[in-house]
């Protein structure tokens, strides 16, 4: 049985404890909070993870003293060498491409054939081996690259459904009917790639169409409006 401690007990952390725990093949000796004395807490374990908030992890590496256990963290746009002072052949990082909403459903999600993006130490390629997951390898210098590319697939993508939230409700059109489309457009991207699924007036040089929708917008929404427009026709001219 392989043994890990976490250090910070939120909703990452405990969504792999939770998702480990449940392959039968590790044992979580315990989850240190940010009251608690962390020293010590690489000794007696095969895995520590360290899954604070980003700003936080230097700070918590350094406080944990060497010992015989892999040292990780959890953060996507981190390196390896904010582990420090921990040997280089010790350290790991193990990011999960999903949201993690909460422990249960992050739990779920973890072990439901997930995304990894993993560095360092093999150990992190045998968790998401065991999770049933995929894998791929990203290194230090891509990282913040890799990382602002996942934000921009997902919570750029929810501030946007919530300007079209906003903006579809003054039509009376319920979010719902907007969701269910952006499913089918995910899902024409997954099968076509960006270009070939790109639809609407901008990828077919509709600008009129474009300047009602313009008229029809709040001032506050012009901005992000346009944004998008830009972006659809730098996609559309290739």
């Amino acid at each position: 049985m392989t043994t890990l401690r976490i250090i910070g007990p939120g909703r990452a952390g405990r969504s792999l404890a939770g998702a480990l725990e449940a392959t039968g093949a590790w044992t979580v000796a315990g989850m240190l909070g940010r009251e608690d004395d962390v020293s010590g807490a690489a000794i007696g374990v095969d895995l520590l993870v360290i899954a604070t908030p980003d700003v936080s992890i230097g700070r918590v590496a350094a406080a944990v003293e060497p010992g015989d256990a892999v040292v990780a963290h959890l953060a996507g746009s981190r390196g390896l060498s904010v582990l420090a002072p921990h040997a280089d052949e010790q350290r790991a990082a193990l990011h999960p491409l999903v949201a993690l909403p909460n422990a249960e459903v992050g739990a779920r999600r973890l072990a439901g054939g997930a995304w990894f993006a993993v560095a360092g130490h093999p150990i992190v390629e045998q968790i998401v081996d065991e999770l049933g997951g995929h894998r791929f390898t990203v290194e230090d210098e891509q990282r913040a690259a890799y990382h602002a590319a996942a934000c921009i697939a997902s919570n750029h993508l929810v501030a946007l459904l919530g300007q079209v939230d906003r903006v579809g409700g003054t039509a009376g059109v319920p979010l719902g009917a907007y969701v269910d489309l952006v499913r089918t457009t995910v899902e024409n991207v997954a099968a076509l790639g960006p270009s070939a699924a790109l639809t609407g007036p901008a990828a077919r040089g509709d600008w009129e169409t474009i300047e009602r929708h313009r008229a029809a917008l709040e001032p506050s929404e012009l901005a992000a409006y346009d944004a998008m427009v830009d972006l659809a026709r730098r996609l559309a001219a290739g």
